[in-house]
C-alpha cells in the first residue's frame, strides 16, 4: 500500500486581555472603533472599521463600504490598506486591527478579515518581506492576535514567479 504524503500546517492566535493591551494596540483599537460609526453598511447592517500603523509611525483609518451593486462595495481592510499604499508605497505596514458589530447591536462581533482581504494582507506582507500583525477585537473586549496573515491564510496565494 502506497503511503499518500501529508501537509500539516498549525496555526494559532494570542488573546490578550485588555488589561494586558499595550498602548499601541489600545490607540489601533480606538481609531477603528472610531471608524466603525462611519461604515456606510445600509444592506448589510454590518459594519466594520479597521485601522493601520505603518513603520513611520503613522495610522490610518477605514471602513466598510457597501453598494446596492453588491460586488462594488469594498472591506475596510482593503480601503485602509489601498489608501496607505498609494500614497505612502515604501512605509511598512506593522499593525492592523479590525472591529465589527451589527448595526442593532450593543457588543462586539468577532470578525476576522475575509477572503479577499486576507489575499491584499499577503500581498503587502510579500511586496515589504515583513509579517503584518493583526488585531481583532471580540465580543469580551479581549484582542485575537495573529502574528501574520499565515496564521489566518495559511495556504495563500503567492508570486507564482518566486
Amino acid at each position: 500500500m502506497k503511503m499518500k504524503k501529508k501537509i500539516e500546517i498549525t496555526v494559532s492566535l494570542e488573546v490578550i486581555q485588555k488589561s494586558e493591551w499595550s498602548k499601541e494596540d489600545r490607540s489601533l483599537i480606538e481609531r477603528a472603533i472610531h471608524a466603525v460609526e462611519h461604515a456606510h453598511a445600509p444592506y448589510s447592517n454590518f459594519m466594520v472599521g479597521t485601522a493601520l500603523l505603518l513603520d513611520n509611525g503613522q495610522i490610518f483609518s477605514a471602513n466598510n463600504q457597501e453598494n446596492v451593486s453588491f460586488p462594488v462595495g469594498i472591506c475596510a481592510e482593503r480601503a485602509v490598506l489601498s489608501y496607505a499604499m498609494g500614497n505612502f508605497p515604501n512605509n511598512r505596514p506593522v499593525k492592523l486591527a479590525v472591529v465589527a458589530k451589527r448595526r442593532s447591536d450593543s457588543t462586539w462581533a468577532t470578525v476576522t478579515p475575509c477572503g479577499l482581504c486576507r489575499q491584499t494582507i499577503n500581498e503587502y506582507e510579500v511586496k515589504f518581506g515583513h509579517p503584518i500583525e493583526i488585531l481583532m477585537l471580540n465580543p469580551g473586549e479581549e484582542i485575537l492576535k495573529a502574528s501574520g496573515i499565515d496564521q489566518l491564510l495559511p495556504f495563500r496565494f503567492n508570486d507564482l514567479n518566486s
